[in-house]
């Protein structure tokens, strides 16, 4: 009988709070807790430490591997370093700043506000037009599962209530080719130097194709096989 030894390793899964105070310190604040212990009275608040509150900007899962082996006093963690960030001597996080406030096609408007502010309005005006993003790319992949599932649904009603939640016009587009035989009139001056060898290109500079109908749109159209009869 043989004996099999293995090793398991334990992954305990947190949750990482990052927070900004509201208050004079600016603080930037990372609280980091197990998923499954969540916040004792049920709401998540944090008070900084000058008794301002902070307001939480993101949470994101954090994995921690599960280690049983202390670190021996002759051994060094490994740390990454990062090249540092150069700061201006002019940068002032507390200065303020007016700066216009743009409403579309409405009168602007003038405010002011702290620079540490302005900077995370714009970061979380970047985070969101990538969410926006990400999200617009769901509904699409969503309009193309039920264009393609409705026809041979036998649930419609409720495709047609999942595509009017997320404002999907239920319209299908297909690419397709026709062909249409014309046949015609040429006439040409012989005093002119015109001759029967022109035919194909004065037909292909005549003739073009176009829809009178709203539902079909024509990106090409291309002239081909000019005979005569």
């Amino acid at each position: 009988m043989s004996v099999v030894s293995c090793i398991i390793l334990f992954m305990t899964k947190y949750q990482k709070y990052t927070w900004v105070c509201t208050g004079d310190c600016d603080a930037l604040i990372e609280y980091t807790c197990k998923d499954t212990y969540g916040w004792p009275n049920g709401v998540i608040d944090l008070t900084c430490p000058c008794n301002s509150k902070c307001t939480l900007l993101s949470v994101e899962d954090a994995t921690i591997p599960y280690t049983d082996t202390p670190l021996t006093k002759e051994e060094k963690m490994e740390y990454t370093s990062t090249p540092a960030v150069t700061i201006p001597d002019t940068y002032n996080s507390n200065l303020l700043v007016t700066y216009k406030v743009i409403r579309g096609y409405a009168e602007a408007e003038y405010a002011t506000d702290k620079v540490v502010n302005i900077e995370w309005e714009l970061h979380n005006g970047r985070e969101s037009q990538k969410r926006v993003g990400l999200l617009l790319g769901n509904v699409e992949a969503v309009k193309e599962i039920i264009c393609e599932a409705y026809a041979d649904s036998g649930d419609q009603e409720t495709l047609q209530a999942i595509a009017e939640a997320l404002g999907i016009e239920l319209i299908n587009e297909v690419q397709f080719t026709a062909s249409i035989e014309v046949s015609g009139t040429y006439s040409y001056n012989l005093l002119d130097g015109n001759s029967l060898d022109d035919l194909e290109s004065e037909v292909t500079d005549a003739l073009y194709a176009d829809s009178n109908n709203g539902n079909i749109e024509i990106n090409d159209t291309e002239v081909c096989n000019v005979r005569e009869n």
